[in-house]
């Protein structure tokens, strides 16, 4: 990527919009070789970045979908247990008995498991996506640390593996807690706001080109009006605006009515809660 230009210009040609400030810290962030820390709240286009990227810039992605008690080992490597007892078998049968040499082989390239870290690594140039990093502990962020710090790791019996060109990495976090200044100041940093009005109406129009302008001028409209609420348990993202929108346009509407909104609203909300405030908002709402 030259330029934030650039990255503007390959991002929209996957339908992914981005605009100057975030186009600008993608480039940074490739040219510096430094981590990107997208945080933001849920369904702000932060997993479909690093998704475009990849597709942008014809990359692999690798994810790595962290969890609560996620460790080192989940997310560098393994080995084969199966085919490591298998190949003990046949070394027997053979009578091939050496102990030494037999452990040996045990731990040879082929029974090694790689898991997203480390499969990014190898392979390496590629996209590595570490999404939702805040649900992951303060252990595993120390662990991913020192990784971006050297871009290496080292496997006890098979030794260290040294990435041929770093990764363009991609940490998201929803804010659930706070991550270590530590892993912050190794990272290029940005907040990602949900899409103002006009941007997220080309947004519906890039990736569902099937709505029509008007339905998706409407859907948007009402979507970002639910997002003012603060009595919603998850105010929809640009996930669920897609979603809806592409689901009425299935139903065959030209325009937004309030019978297919009310009938689509799984589409748009995910809790029976927020299924019925808006249900009962739905005719107070106006769309412009």
């Amino acid at each position: 990527m030259d330029s934030a230009a650039d990255v503007v210009a390959r991002l929209g040609a996957t339908g992914y919009l981005a605009d100057e400030e975030l186009a600008t810290i993608v480039f940074l962030a490739a040219r510096m070789q430094r981590p990107l820390l997208l945080e933001g709240e849920p369904g702000t286009g932060k997993t479909a970045l690093a998704e475009a990227l990849a597709q942008g810039l014809g990359l692999p992605l690798v994810r790595l979908q962290c969890y609560e008690g996620i460790d080192a080992s989940q997310a560098l490597y393994d080995w084969d247990f199966p085919r490591q007892i298998l190949h003990l078998r046949a070394l027997e049968a053979a009578g091939r008995v050496d102990s030494d040499a037999a452990e040996k082989s045990l731990y040879d390239e082929r029974f090694l498991l790689a898991r997203p870290v480390l499969a990014a690594l190898r392979q390496a140039p590629a996209v590595l996506l570490v999404d939702e990093v805040d649900r992951a502990d303060d252990e595993f962020e120390a662990f991913l640390l020192e990784v971006l710090s050297t871009w290496q790791v080292t496997i006890p019996e098979f030794g260290t593996v040294t990435a041929p060109e770093p990764p363009l990495v991609v940490l998201t976090s929803n804010r659930t807690r706070e991550l270590h200044d530590a892993l912050k100041r190794r990272c290029l940093y940005h907040w990602i706001e949900h899409p103002t009005l006009e941007r997220e109406v080309r947004i519906v129009r890039s990736r569902a080109p099937e709505v029509g302008e008007v339905l998706a001028r409407q859907v948007v409209d009402l979507v970002q009006q639910l997002r003012t609420r603060d009595d919603l348990l998850k105010p929809p993202g640009v996930a669920e605006t897609l979603d809806w929108a592409r689901a009425l346009s299935h139903l065959g509407s030209a325009e937004l009515d309030l019978a297919a909104a009310a009938a689509t609203l799984g589409a748009l909300v995910k809790y029976r809660e927020d299924a019925d405030r808006v249900r009962v908002a739905l005719d107070r709402m106006t769309v412009r």
